[in-house]
């Protein structure tokens, strides 16, 4: 495959290479300790540590792993309040709204979605004031936003740091119904989230 193809399926969020249960058993031992040394981990899932080595490597070549970090409790950092905010952007901005919020570090994550909005922000304050002056004051007051719909987050249960198939318990195909699930059809004003 060639390193284009390896790019252009990173970025749509295919793997290129199929993931066999080695490096599952992998991704799950440094999703619990990302600290952890290859030799551990290579005993762990039961593999060589060159083995083990070349498969992480591997796996960030592909862009599956994309990096380690250290996992922070935002409360204990100085930011306890979190907002979900809801947006709808005006058509043919999607380029220079990327652009705008990709380069606001008070926007912990952002995802595009179906339905009623068109773009979900995650965001962190110290209070309940500094949430609202960010949402009216710069979110609010950017050309491409039409509106915005903000909510405050009372407690959060739990965040993993990322699912893998093997999370998935296996569902009893008569027992899951499409009918339950409702989507709303996107804006076709919104054509290309890319440009």
């Amino acid at each position: 495959m060639s390193s284009k193809q390896s790019s252009a399926n990173v970025s749509s969020g295919q793997s290129p290479h199929v993931l066999d249960d080695i490096n599952l058993k992998i991704l799950a031992e440094l999703r619990d300790n990302g600290r952890i040394s290859m030799s551990a981990l290579a005993e762990r899932v039961n593999v060589s540590r060159a083995n083990v080595y070349t498969r992480v490597e591997q796996l960030m070549a592909d862009g599956v792993i994309t990096g380690f970090s250290a996992r922070v409790d935002p409360a204990k950092a100085g930011l306890g309040i979190c907002a979900l905010v809801f947006l709808s952007v005006h058509p043919q901005t999607w380029s220079s709204f990327r652009t705008r919020i990709t380069q606001m570090t008070e926007i912990e994550s952002c995802r595009i979605t179906t339905g009623e909005h068109d773009a979900m922000l995650l965001i962190r304050g110290d209070e309940v004031g500094a949430i609202h002056a960010f949402v009216i004051g710069v979110l609010a007051a950017l050309p491409e936003v039409k509106s915005v719909e903000t909510v405050l987050v009372l407690d959060e249960v739990f965040q993993r740091p990322y699912l893998l198939p093997t999370d998935l318990p296996p569902r009893d195909e008569e027992v899951a119904q499409l009918g339950l699930t409702r989507f709303t059809r996107v804006n076709p004003g919104r054509a290309s989230l890319n440009g």
